[in-house]
């Protein structure tokens, strides 16, 4: 390792006092400060306090196993883009698999080789260094983006990003760091390139302004790269209702229609089957007075012009 690791904080995560005892003084030989933690609870307390460069962690502990502290980890912003590196004897694909799933990046069996433990710690490290300092750049540059993973968690988000969704999101959903039901099955679909639909809606809250969210790629196996704007006021949902006098969800869905989309796109947008999308339109029909679809998004885009 190079000087940059002196600063580096390594979290070693395993019941066996021999394994801790060897990893520390290998780690430590390279300048880096090594946390130690003898099982999965002690893990969780121990980064509250000090949040770590990357942490080795053992598949197999007593009380809660690595992948379920894994997940527990990733479940904690500060923690979001720290490398976790499972160690582990076992050899089965399925456990690596879940291993890599709870959100582990890689993996070193035991009887651990310690200079290729240290190589691949230098390389998820700098990885990890990279994609922050790539965010602490998004971060100055005013961009409205975030990330989250496929089953709609909020990874992290610029300031500017945070503001629009701390508008929309409701607490429950907050305080989970969730997207709402609304939008995760169009994020799950573009997950697994069920859908090319590009965007979605988020529903407003009382009183604030429903918002655009754009797919704008994957960052890695489950990091989804997100933009989010505001519908302003002459162009959103919000207009519609007030001047065709339609309900809430009724302006979304014709929002989207003007906008070209099929039944089944806006079924994934705003989280509904196509059949419900149908149902609404059958009511939008008679409140605008009109017979088919074609007349119904003219209707609307003479609305917002």
């Amino acid at each position: 390792m190079t000087e940059e690791d002196a600063r580096t904080v390594v979290l070693v995560v395993d019941d066996s006092p021999d394994t801790l005892a060897m990893l520390t003084a290998a780690l430590e030989r390279t300048g880096a400060v090594v946390l130690v933690a003898i099982d999965g609870l002690s893990a969780l307390a121990l980064v509250d306090r000090v949040a770590p460069d990357l942490v080795l962690l053992d598949a197999v502990m007593p009380g809660i196993d690595g992948f379920e502290t894994c997940r527990r980890l990733k479940r904690l912003p500060a923690l979001a883009d720290v490398p976790v590196v499972f160690m582990t004897g076992l050899k089965e694909t399925d456990r690596i698999v879940e291993g890599l799933e709870a959100g582990g990046v890689d993996y070193v069996t035991k009887p651990i080789v310690i200079d290729e433990l240290l190589a691949r710690i230098r390389v998820h490290i700098g990885n990890a260094r990279l994609s922050r300092s790539a965010r602490a750049a998004l971060d100055t540059t005013g961009r409205f983006l975030f990330a989250a993973d496929r089953d709609g968690r909020i990874l992290w988000s610029t300031p500017q990003a945070s503001r629009l969704l701390g508008q929309a999101i409701a607490d429950r959903h907050r305080e989970s760091y969730l997207l709402p039901d609304a939008v995760t099955g169009w994020l799950a679909a573009r997950s697994d390139g069920r859908s090319e639909q590009p965007t979605a809606l988020l529903p407003a809250t009382d009183g604030g302004r429903p918002l655009t969210l754009s797919f704008v790629g994957r960052m890695d196996r489950n990091e989804l790269l997100l933009r989010v704007s505001e519908e302003s006021g002459a162009e959103g949902p919000g207009a519609l209702k007030e001047k065709l006098g339609v309900t809430t969800r009724e302006a979304e869905v014709l929002l989207w229609i003007a906008r070209g989309k099929s039944n089944k796109d806006i079924g994934e947008i705003l989280g509904m089957s196509p059949r419900t999308v149908n149902k609404h339109l059958e009511q939008i029909y008679v409140k605008l007075g009109v017979e088919n679809r074609a007349a119904a998004a003219a209707v609307a885009v003479r609305a917002m012009s």
